[in-house]
């Protein structure tokens, strides 16, 4: 499961960033998972605790944006919803589709006190 390592570099540069700013304590740190991305939200969820233990960020909550994947047709211009293993457009059918989002992983904020 690379979760758990993906959510290890994720408290690693949180914690990184609020000793940088002199703070002592993250209240919750909020981080976006596009559905393309590889990362399944549940288990990043499950590891964080674990994770977090002995940091700045235990009992810190955390928040997760599941961004929804996107594409458009390169052929007719379509715009539509896209997941992991569709990825014809519903108008024409072509198999061009350029992700426009759902890659995503990052951190986006934090609230520290």
């Amino acid at each position: 499961m690379h979760e758990v390592g993906i959510t290890r570099s994720i408290v690693e540069i949180a914690e990184k960033t609020a000793r940088d700013q002199g703070t002592t304590k993250v209240l919750s740190i909020t981080v976006d998972i596009g559905a393309l991305s590889g990362v399944v939200p549940e288990a990043v969820e499950f590891a964080y605790e674990a994770c977090s233990r002995e940091t700045l960020l235990e009992g810190a909550r955390l928040i997760i944006n599941q961004i929804p994947g996107r594409g458009r047709c390169q052929k007719c211009a379509t715009e539509s919803d896209i997941d992991r293993y569709t990825f014809e457009c519903p108008n024409c059918g072509n198999f061009g589709l350029e992700i426009l989002q759902g890659e995503e992983l990052r951190l986006t904020e934090m609230e520290v006190d």
